[in-house]
C-alpha cells in the first residue's frame, strides 16, 4: 500500500512569542505599505474622468467562458477608451499581452486590466470536482491543489479566479453541489479557506498568486426545488448557523473578491442588497475586498422586479455592488444616473477605490505583465508533477461505499474482468463540470488506467454496454457543447447484449456508470438523481448472471442508488476525478492506494426525501426506527440516508474504543478533552477519518441533533491502535441564538465521535459558565 503525507505538521507558538515585536513589526508594515496604496490610487482617481471611473467598474468576456445569453462587442475599443476594467474567459500570454499592450499602451491613464476565469478544480491539469476534493477530508491536499492552479492560471495570464465556491447545499437535484464542499458549514469553512490560502499564496503580487473570487454571496446552496437561479428563503437564524459560516472563513482567510448571487435575500436580490453587501459583508465582517455581480445578475434584478435598468444599477451600486459581469448595466446608465442625483459621485468613487486596489494588491500597476512569460506557459502546464498531485488528490476523494466480501481490491494477475458501461472507454467525462481551460483529450480513460496497472496479467473483456441516456430530448439539454453525449450506431438491445457476452467470458464485472459531464454543474438540475435507465438495464442484464459486479460510479451529486446497493457486491465512488482520472481509478481497484475518502453530502434513499442532512433539527414527535404512525416519518420508506455524511468505508475496518472525557464538569473556558482509542483491524494499511461531533440537546432555540466540531484524519498500519485526541473548548458550543448573538449557552453536552455522522461514541458532559 502506497501511504502520502500530505498535510504539514502543526507547529504550537507560544503567546508570548506571538505578541512581541515580529507581529508589531508586520502591522507596521501592513499600514506603511496600505499608506502608499492610498497614496497612489488618490493620485490616480483625481486624474480620472467620471467615464473612466466608470468604466473600472465593467468586466467583459473574451468569449471563451460563456454562461449566459449575453457576450460583449467592441472590446479592444473598449479598453483603449478606458471603459473596460477587467476582462474574464480569455487567457494565454500571446492574448493577454496584446489586450494588457492596449490598456497600459493604448488608453489616456495606462491603468492594467485584470484577467479572470473560472478556474474551478484545476486549470489546465483537472483535479476532482470541488464536492469529490472535499471528500479527501485532506486540507493539506486541496490547498496544493488550488496553489497549481494558480500556478497554471497564472502561467497563462490569468490574475483571479471565480473560486472557491462555498455555497452550503442540501438538496441533491441543484446541479452545483458539484462546485462546492458538501453540506456542513464547518467542514465547508476549513476547505474554503484552505483554497483561499492556496490561490493567493503568501503574497497576491507574487508570479503565481491569483486572487481569489468567493462565490456565491450568498445562500445561492438553498434554491428552492433545487432549481438553479430559484428563490431561497430562510431566516436569519439559519443564515447565520448554517449557509454564511464558510463566506465568512473564506474572508478571514484574506480572499480578495466576492461575487453575488443569482437568488434574492430576504425578498431582495443579493446583487442589489445593501444588508447583505455592505451591512454584513463590510460593516459586520470588516471585508475590505471588491465585490463584482455574477455573470448578468445585474441585469436580471429587472426580471426579480426592482425596477429598469437604470433604477437596478443605481441600487446595486449603492448597495455596495463595484464590479458588472457582462451586462454592462453600470456603463450605460451610471453617469445618467449621476446627472439625476440617483447616484452620488462618492458612491461612483468608492467602487473604482475597491477595483484600483484590488490591481495595486495584484502588483499590476508596478508590473502589468508580471505572470506573462512564454517560458512558464511551456513548462509549468500538466507537468508530470501537476498531473501526479491531480493523480494522488483524485485517489484520496474516491469513496467507497460498499465492499461485500472484501472482493476489492481486485488481483492484478490471472483471471478476467468484464470492464463496460459507457464511461469506461471514455475520455470527455473523465474531467466533470466546470473546466473551462482543461482538454479532455489529455485525460486518462478508465480501460487505459488498468492496462497500466495489469498489462496483459489480466485478460479485460471491454463492451460499451449502453449509451449514457438512451433518451434524446434529455441528450439535446446535455448538449449545450458540441459532443458532450451521442447515441452509439448499435442499438440498445445490441450493446447490453455486448456486455453480457462481456461477462459471461469473465470472472468479475467491472461497471463504470452514472453521470456524463453535462449531467451537473450549472444549469443541471435534475428531478430524478438515479442513474440513467439506459445505463440501469444494462446493470440489470447483467446481475442476472450472478458474477460480482463492481460499480465505479461517476457523479456530480449524491445520487438514489437503492438498486445497485443491494445487487453491486462493491460500489467505489469516484465523483469526477479529473485529468489522471483512469490512472487513479486503477490505482485504488488494484489496492496500490486504500481508499480513505468519506462523504460531505448525505445520499438519500429516494429523492422525496431531499433536502436530507445530518445536522438536522429534532422534532416534538422524533422517529425513531421501524413502522411507527403520528410520528415525524414516511409511510413507504425509512427516514434514514442510504449512506449519511461523513461515511466511507476502507479495505481495511477500523473500531473505536474506550471513549474518554477529561472531565464531566466543566466551568467557563476550561478545556475539555475527549480520546477515543482508534484501531486498524483489517489487513491493510489505511487512513480514517476521526470525527468528532457535539449536540445541544436544550438551549434557547432549537439546535440540530448533531453538528460537527473538528476532524482528524489518521493513518494506522495493520493492527495498529491510536488514541486520537480533540481538545474542545466554549468556543466550539457557539451558536447564534434568535437575537443573532453569538454566544454558548450553559447546560449538557453530548460529545461523540466516530466514523461517520451515524455511528459514533457518546458521552455527556456539564458545562456551566
Amino acid at each position: 500500500m502506497k501511504k502520502y503525507f500530505t498535510q504539514k505538521p502543526i507547529v504550537y507558538i507560544s503567546a508570548a512569542i506571538l505578541f512581541c515585536f515580529p507581529l508589531s513589526k508586520s502591522v507596521a508594515q501592513d499600514k506603511t505599505e496600505t499608506a502608499k496604496m492610498n497614496a497612489f490610487v488618490n493620485g490616480l482617481m483625481k486624474k480620472m474622468t467620471v467615464d473612466e471611473k466608470i468604466g473600472q467598474l465593467n468586466l467583459v468576456t473574451g468569449g471563451m467562458a460563456i454562461t449566459g445569453s449575453v457576450t460583449n462587442n467592441g472590446i479592444g475599443d473598449g479598453v483603449k477608451k478606458g471603459s473596460i476594467g477587467g476582462i474574464f474567459g480569455l487567457y494565454g500570454t500571446e492574448s493577454v499581452r496584446k489586450m494588457q499592450e492596449a490598456a497600459v499602451k493604448g488608453s489616456r491613464l495606462h491603468i492594467p486590466l485584470i484577467f479572470g476565469l473560472d478556474v474551478i478544480h484545476g486549470h489546465r491539469t483537472i483535479f476532482p470536482i470541488p464536492l469529490g476534493m472535499s471528500a479527501t477530508w485532506d486540507l493539506g491536499i486541496i490547498e496544493h491543489a488550488a496553489h497549481i492552479a494558480a500556478k497554471e492560471a497564472t502561467a497563462e495570464g490569468l490574475n483571479w479566479v471565480f473560486s472557491p465556491m462555498v455555497d452550503i447545499a442540501r438538496d441533491a437535484r441543484w446541479g452545483r453541489i458539484s462546485e462546492g464542499s458538501g453540506e456542513d458549514p464547518y467542514l465547508g469553512g476549513k476547505v474554503a479557506a484552505a483554497m483561499v490560502r492556496g490561490y493567493q499564496g503568501t503574497s497576491l503580487k507574487n508570479a503565481d498568486a491569483v486572487m481569489a473570487c468567493v462565490k456565491h454571496f450568498a445562500l445561492y446552496g438553498a434554491a428552492e426545488a433545487g432549481r438553479e437561479y430559484n428563490t431561497v428563503d430562510m431566516s436569519k437564524v439559519a443564515m447565520y448557523n448554517y449557509y454564511l459560516p464558510p463566506y465568512k472563513a473564506a474572508l478571514d482567510a484574506g480572499a480578495g473578491s466576492f461575487m453575488s448571487s443569482f437568488n434574492v435575500v430576504d425578498g431582495v436580490p443579493a446583487t442589489t442588497n445593501k444588508w447583505l453587501l455592505t451591512d454584513l459583508l463590510r460593516k459586520q465582517w470588516g471585508f475590505k475586498g471588491f465585490v463584482v455581480s455574477d455573470y448578468t445578475s445585474l441585469n436580471e434584478t429587472v426580471d426579480h422586479g426592482m425596477g429598469n435598468l437604470q433604477t437596478v444599477s443605481a441600487l446595486a451600486l449603492k448597495a455596495g455592488l463595484d464590479m458588472d459581469m457582462v451586462g454592462e448595466g453600470f456603463l450605460k446608465t451610471l453617469k445618467t444616473s449621476l446627472q439625476q442625483g440617483k447616484v452620488t459621485q462618492a458612491d461612483i468613487d468608492l467602487a473604482c477605490r475597491r477595483v484600483l486596489e484590488a490591481k495595486y494588491k495584484l502588483g499590476l500597476f508596478d508590473n502589468p505583465y508580471k505572470s506573462l512569460d512564454p517560458q512558464r506557459e511551456k513548462t509549468e502546464i500538466m507537468t508530470d508533477a501537476n498531473r501526479k498531485s491531480a493523480r494522488v488528490t483524485a485517489e484520496h476523494s474516491f469513496v467507497l461505499l460498499k465492499n461485500a466480501n472484501q472482493i476489492l481490491p481486485l488481483k492484478k494477475s490471472g483471471g478476467s474482468i468484464a470492464l463496460v458501461g459507457p464511461l469506461a472507454d471514455n475520455k470527455r467525462d473523465m474531467l466533470g463540470t466546470w473546466v473551462i481551460g482543461g482538454e479532455w483529450e489529455k485525460s486518462i480513460s478508465v480501460i487505459e488506467g488498468i492496462k497500466h496497472i495489469v498489462g496483459d496479467n489480466v485478460k479485460i473483456n471491454y463492451a460499451k454496454g449502453s449509451n449514457i441516456t438512451d433518451d434524446t430530448a434529455f441528450m439535446k439539454r446535455l448538449n449545450f457543447g458540441p459532443g458532450m453525449v451521442s447515441l452509439d450506431k448499435q442499438s440498445p438491445a445490441d450493446m447490453i447484449e455486448d456486455a453480457v457476452k462481456a461477462a459471461k467470458k469473465s470472472d468479475i464485472i467491472v461497471a463504470v456508470v452514472g453521470e456524463s459531464q453535462s449531467m451537473s454543474g450549472e444549469s443541471s438540475s435534475r428531478s430524478d438523481i438515479s442513474i440513467p435507465e439506459s445505463q440501469q438495464l444494462m446493470l440489470k442484464a447483467l446481475a442476472k448472471l450472478g458474477k460480482p459486479i463492481v460499480i465505479v460510479l461517476f457523479n456530480g451529486r449524491p445520487l438514489t442508488l437503492t438498486w445497485e446497493n443491494e445487487n453491486a457486491a462493491a460500489i467505489l465512488d469516484v465523483w469526477a476525478p479529473g485529468t489522471e482520472a483512469g490512472n487513479a481509478i486503477a490505482e485504488v481497484l488494484f489496492g496500490n492506494y486504500n481508499p480513505s475518502g468519506k462523504l460531505t453530502t448525505t445520499f438519500p434513499r429516494s429523492v422525496g426525501q431531499i433536502p436530507l442532512y445530518y445536522n438536522h433539527l429534532n422534532t416534538g414527535r422524533p422517529y425513531s426506527s421501524g413502522p411507527t404512525k403520528f410520528k415525524s416519518n414516511y409511510l413507504d420508506i425509512s427516514n434514514d440516508p442510504l449512506y449519511p455524511f461523513g461515511y466511507g468505508l476502507s479495505y481495511s475496518s477500523f473500531s473505536y474504543s474506550n471513549l474518554k472525557l477529561s472531565k464531566t464538569k466543566l466551568k467557563g473556558n476550561e478545556t475539555l478533552t475527549a480520546t477515543v482509542t482508534v484501531t486498524n483491524n483489517g489487513p491493510y494499511t489505511g487512513e480514517e477519518v476521526v470525527q468528532l461531533y457535539i449536540g445541544d440537546p436544550a438551549a434557547s432555540i432549537s439546535r440540530p441533533v448533531k453538528e460537527l466540531k473538528d476532524f482528524k484524519k489518521v493513518n494506522l498500519q495493520i493492527g495498529e491502535k491510536m488514541d486520537v485526541t480533540f481538545n474542545i473548548t466554549p468556543k466550539q458550543l457557539k451558536f447564534y441564538n434568535s437575537q443573532l448573538k453569538y454566544d454558548w449557552e450553559p447546560g449538557e453536552f453530548i460529545i461523540q465521535v466516530g466514523t461517520n455522522s451515524a455511528d459514533t461514541k457518546a458521552a455527556r458532559v456539564q458545562w456551566v459558565k
